[in-house]
C-alpha cells in the first residue's frame, strides 16, 4: 500500500483520547473536529514546575533531491519509544504547500510511520499558514498604503525590505512591479515558509513576545537612513490578532495513535528550519522523550537548531540522530558523512547514526556504513520505520537511551573531577557579525575564502551600528551541498559567496544570503499538483 492508502486504513482515535493520555485537561484544548486540536498556552502555568524530559534531535547527511526520510525516522522513533513504555511526543514542522504541490511532496513521514490525518496536515490543517500569510501581507499592504497617503515616515520606496508572500511555488512572482498613480517600485514575493513572521511564530513563547517581535520587524530604510519598523507603521497589534490562534501548537497522532505536536514551518535553506519553541517546550514537559527534527542536513537545520533555536530558547538537546541512507552515500560519498559527524561534534553533542532503509539497499552498502560508523566510534543501526512502524525503529530508540545514559554517567564523573564538558554553541553571541560568518562558513561549510558582493558589503556597513552584531546568524544556502554550490559535493579549497545581508530583527537573527539561493521556489516541469485530485467520496487522491 502507498502512504495515502495506509493512512486511510488506519483507525484513528478521537483527539480527546490522545490528549487525555498525555494528561492534558479538557479546558486546555480547542478541538478541531475529531482528529485535530490546539493546545492553549495556559497549560504552561500548570506545568511550570514539572521537570523536562530528554530532547532528541533528528538530522541527516546531505540529501538527495527526494530527501532521506528524517520525518519518517522521527515518527517511527517516537512510536518506538512509546512501544518500549516510555512516554514520547514528536514535535515537528507543518509542511508548506509549495513542496506538496511542487516536487518534494508532503512531509508527514511515510509508510507505517506517518502523522495523521495526512491530507489535512499537508494542506490547510488548522489555518496557521493562511494566518501567517494574511498577517504578513497586511504589513506589506500597510507599507504601500503609508507611502500613498503622504509617507510621514519618509520610507525610501527603493529600499523597502519587506516583500509579500504566498504559500505556492510561483517563479513568476520573483520579480514584480508595484505601480499606482502616485509611484512605482520593484519588489518580489517570498514563499510563506520564508516569512519572518513564520520565524517569529516559531521563536515566540507567548502572545506578548509575539507582538513585540512583530513590532521589531524592519520593513524599510527611511530617506534619512533610519530603520522603519512594523511598530512605526502601527499594525503590530493587528498582526498579533490575526495570529492569536496560530501561535497555539497543534496536536495530532501517528499511524500507531501516539501524540505529535505540529507547529510552524520555516524553510531550513532560508529561515531556521525548526518547529516552534512552544511545541518543543510543551512536549518536554509532557513526556520522557521529545523527538524533533531540523530541516535538510546537519550543516543547515542542525546548526540553526543549535545556534538559533537552542540559544534563543535556552533548551539543550541530549543527543543527535544522524539519518543516513545508502542512496545518499552513493551520491555524496562517505566523506560527506564524515564531515557531518565532525561538524556535530563541534557542538559537543552525542551522536547516533540511523540508516534509513530502502527496498533496493544492498547488504554491502549497509555494511559499509556500519563499518565506517564503527571506525568513528559511533553507535549505528538500521531503521525500517517505513515498512514496520515502531518495531522498525526500536533498535534506534534503545541506542539513544544507552547513549544518553552513558553521557550522563560521564557527566557525573566530570562533575566529581571538576572537568565538565557541556553542549556548546559554534560561536559566542558578542563577536562582530563578520567573525560569526567567518567561523560558520570556514568551520561548518569548510570554505577557504569568503567573498562578499557589493550589496552585502553595503548592507554590512549600513546595519553595523544598528544591532546586527548582537544577533546569531542564519545562512541561506543550497541544501544539496555542504558548500554554497550544489555541484560541489566535497568542499575543497573553494570560495563561499555572500550575496546579501538581511537583518531579521523581529525573529532575532541575521539572514546571510549565499550562492544562487532564492526565497521563492518554482514548480518543476511536471509538478505533484498534476497527481492530486478529489473523488466522489470527498477523498483526496495523489498525496504522498
Amino acid at each position: 500500500m502507498n502512504d495515502i492508502e495506509i493512512s486511510r486504513n488506519t483507525k484513528l482515535k478521537n483527539i480527546r483520547e490522545i490528549y487525555r493520555n498525555i494528561h492534558i485537561h479538557d479546558d486546555e484544548v480547542y478541538v478541531y473536529g475529531d482528529y485535530k486540536a490546539k493546545i492553549k498556552l495556559n497549560i504552561f502555568d500548570r506545568l511550570e514546575t514539572r521537570s523536562n524530559g530528554k530532547l532528541v534531535l533528528v538530522t541527516s547527511i546531505t540529501p538527495t533531491k527526494y530527501g532521506e526520510g528524517k520525518s519518517t525516522v522521527t515518527i517511527g522513533l517516537t512510536q518506538a519509544f512509546n512501544l518500549l513504555n516510555y512516554s514520547s511526543i514528536a514535535s515537528i514542522r507543518q509542511p508548506s504547500m509549495g513542496p506538496v504541490f511542487g516536487l518534494k511532496g508532503g512531509a508527514t513521514g511515510g509508510g507505517y510511520s506517518q502523522v495523521l490525518p495526512m491530507e489535512d496536515i499537508n494542506l490547510n490543517f488548522t489555518g496557521d499558514f493562511h494566518a501567517i500569510t494574511a498577517a504578513h501581507n497586511l504589513i506589506a499592504a500597510t507599507i504601500d498604503n503609508h507611502i500613498y497617503w503622504g509617507n510621514e515616515l519618509k520610507i525610501d520606496k527603493d529600499n523597502v525590505y519587506f516583500k509579500r508572500v504566498t504559500d505556492t511555488n510561483d517563479r513568476a512572482l520573483r520579480n514584480i512591479l508595484i505601480k499606482d498613480k502616485k509611484y512605482e517600485r520593484s519588489s518580489s514575493f517570498q514563499i510563506t515558509a520564508a516569512s519572518e513572521l513564520m520565524a517569529i511564530l516559531c521563536l515566540s513563547e507567548n502572545l506578548e513576545e509575539l507582538k513585540e517581535r512583530i513590532g521589531n520587524i524592519v520593513v524599510a530604510k527611511s530617506l534619512n537612513n533610519s530603520l522603519v519598523t512594523v511598530k512605526d507603521l502601527g499594525v503590530d497589534g493587528a498582526c498579533a490578532v490575526i495570529l492569536k490562534d496560530a501561535i497555539l501548537p497543534n496536536l495530532v497522532q501517528t499511524t500507531e495513535n501516539t501524540p505529535v505536536l505540529i507547529h510552524g514551518g520555516p524553510f531550513a535553506n532560508i529561515a531556521h528550519g525548526c518547529s516552534s519553541v512552544i511545541a518543543t517546550k510543551l512536549a518536554l514537559k509532557l513526556c520522557d522523550y521529545t523527538i524533533t527534527e531540523a530541516g535538510f542536513a546537519a550543516d543547515l537545520g542542525a546548526e540553526k537548531f543549535f545556534d538559533i533555536k537552542c540559544r534563543l530558547s535556552s533548551i539543550t538537546p541530549d543527543v543527535a540522530v544522524l539519518v543516513v541512507t545508502c542512496r545518499a552515500i552513493e551520491e555524496n560519498g562517505l566523506e560527506n558523512l564524515k564531515i557531518h559527524i565532525e561538524n556535530l561534534r563541534k557542538f559537543n553533542i552525542p551522536i547516533v547514526i540511523g540508516i534509513n532503509k530502502f527496498n533496493d539497499d544492498t547488504v554491502e552498502q549497509i555494511d559499509k556504513i556500519k563499518e565506517f560508523s564503527k571506525s568513528e566510534n559511533i553507535s549505528c543501526c538500521v531503521v525500517d520505520a517505513y515498512s514496520k512502524g515502531s518495531i522498525g525503529a526500536v533498535n534506534l530508540a534503545k541506542l539513544i537511551v544507552n547513549e544518553i545514559n552513558k553521557t550522563e554517567d560521564l557527566s557525573n564523573k566530570e562533575v566529581e573531577n571538576n572537568n565538565i564538558e557541556t553542549f556548546n554553541y559554534l560561536y559566542p553571541i558578542d563577536i562582530p557579525i563578520e567573525e560569526k560568518i567567518d567561523t560558520l562558513v570556514k568551520s561548518i561549510y569548510r570554505a577557504t575564502n569568503i567573498k562578499y558582493s557589493d550589496l552585502a558589503l553595503e548592507k554590512l556597513k549600513f546595519f553595523k551600528d544598528k544591532g546586527i552584531d548582537k544577533l546569531p546568524i542564519c545562512v541561506s544556502k543550497t541544501p544539496m551541498s555542504i558548500t554554497d554550490d550544489p555541484k560541489i559535493k566535497i568542499p575543497n579549497n573553494y570560495t563561499f559567496n555572500v550575496t546579501d545581508i538581511r537583518p531579521a530583527f523581529g525573529a532575532g537573527f541575521v539572514v546571510i544570503m549565499s550562492g544562487n539561493i532564492i526565497d521563492m521556489p518554482g514548480l518543476p516541469k511536471i509538478p505533484n499538483a498534476y497527481n492530486i485530485d478529489i473523488n466522489k467520496k470527498g477523498e483526496i487522491e495523489g498525496l504522498s
